[in-house]
């Protein structure tokens, strides 16, 4: 590869590479935990950077998060934001709103999606509609990894073209973030990648199981797909795996390009795990506003901001990476809508509540410093998340004012945001196990 030095050909705009993986929980990584597997490569790249150790998603929920950081606003702001996550009804991430990728292409980045989208279906709605110059993934909320299609029968596009591929999705999606890096090595402009792997979201499939693939194929509906009766530890481990493998060769492109080790490097998960997840010490899950549901893996790597294989316990949402990443770029979101997500760079963070909401059992939550504010199908529970992460032990009674604080709080702050529909879509399948873990009728 060759090229001008980097200072040269970008202005000392750095390249930034933004990758998200799907419902990895908050202790899947060893590097954060997981005890059964490990994942080098997501080692080695904390090891050059920043652990985030209270990292928390925008929602429990996959296109609801997207929302809150392609806009770098709280989510519940748009239309699109209150299906959780966008299902059945036609909605989407309007080509109007200012975006990260949007406003990093008019400061003159090159910008690429490749992987999942998820906001939003054709016509009025598109990755190419909202910044990105260049798209290779897919539409929906989940697809097989290995057939390639999901419960609609739709399947990977390349820019606006469906086409079609054999191999396994996690590998694809690494040879296309590969390739683009490639591509941009030696360019004039600096770039943002966004690399948002499917891995380890449903179906649980490694290469091997062309079998399963095959069966799930047969019986196209949600339900097969979101495989309810598949999947194994061995098979998410192996998924897992497989996706920091694509991680290590993706770093090892941009190390080899000029300028490239000044690269910009974001990982994240879009919410908490799912059946197969670690997410020690906390408990609950995807779509649930407990800390296992939300509390999510964030690492990254800023040589001379976040290096060194530190570790910071900053309180912080996915919009907050928003607002960080586009600061970086120097590009500035407009003054008519204004980020909700501050510069990670900044100060301040412990004294900035953050705010949450379900539609399904009514959840509602609060993080402010060291405390939360939790409501469940009308339940109210206070936990200090610092000593008891696992949120068992309800303060509300204990300290009054507080609880009565924060819950005002996010009363103030929902009144800003739209409403429910009557026709919103909420992803409630572990409904019934929050009930019976807090007892609700």
């Amino acid at each position: 590869m060759t090229g001008a030095p980097a200072a040269a050909r970008r202005d000392a705009r750095p390249n930034i590479v933004f990758i998200m993986a799907d419902d990895l929980g908050y202790a899947d990584l060893s590097c954060f935990g997981r005890r059964d597997y490990e994942t080098p490569h997501c080692d080695a790249l904390a090891a050059r950077g920043t652990r985030f150790t209270h990292s928390y998603a925008n929602s429990p929920v996959c296109s609801a998060t997207r929302l809150g950081l392609i806009t770098g606003r709280y989510q519940y702001r748009l239309d699109a934001g209150l299906e959780e996550p966008i299902g059945p009804r036609h909605t989407g991430l309007p080509p109007s709103e200012p975006t990260l990728p949007g406003i990093l292409k008019g400061a003159g980045y090159t910008t690429a999606l490749i992987g999942k989208w998820h906001l939003g279906g054709l016509p009025d709605y598109g990755p190419l509609k909202s910044g990105y110059d260049h798209f290779w993934g897919y539409r929906g909320g989940g697809i097989d990894y290995l057939a390639h299609r999901d419960a609609t029968g739709d399947g990977l596009w390349e820019n606006g073209h469906r086409i079609e591929q054999d191999g396994y999705l996690t590998r694809l999606l690494g040879d296309q973030a590969e390739a683009f890096v490639e591509r941009q090595s030696g360019a004039a402009s600096p770039f943002f990648l966004s690399l948002h792997f499917s891995a380890p979201h449903w179906p649980w499939e490694t290469p091997d199981d062309a079998a399963e693939a095959q069966r799930i194929l047969d019986q196209p509906s949600y339900r097969a797909l979101a495989h309810f009766d598949g999947g194994s530890m061995a098979t998410y481990a192996e998924m897992v795996r497989r996706m920091d493998a694509e991680v290590g060769r993706l770093i090892a492109a941009l190390d080899a390009m000029p300028g490239g080790r000044e690269t910009i490097i974001v990982f994240t998960s879009d919410n908490g795990g799912e059946r197969f997840s670690d997410v020690w010490p906390f408990t609950g899950r995807k779509t649930e506003l407990l800390e296992g549901g939300i509390r999510v893996p964030t690492i990254i790597r800023w040589p001379g901001v976040f290096d060194g294989g530190t570790v910071l316990d900053v309180p912080h949402m996915t919009m907050d990476l928003a607002a960080t990443l586009a600061s970086a770029g120097g590009a500035r979101f407009p003054e008519a809508r204004p980020p909700d997500g501050w510069d990670l760079r900044s100060g301040g963070f412990s004294s900035r509540p953050m705010f949450w909401r379900y539609k399904h059992l009514d959840q509602k939550a609060a993080r402010l410093g060291r405390y939360k504010y939790l409501s469940i199908a009308g339940n109210d529970f206070l936990f200090d998340i610092v000593a008891d992460p696992m949120e068992r032990a309800n303060l509300k009674d204990r300290e009054p004012q507080r609880f009565a604080d924060l819950r005002d709080r996010w009363a103030r702050w929902n009144a800003d945001m739209l409403p429910y529909r009557d026709d919103t879509f909420t992803h409630g399948f572990h409904g019934d196990e929050l009930a019976d873990h807090f007892g609700v009728q």
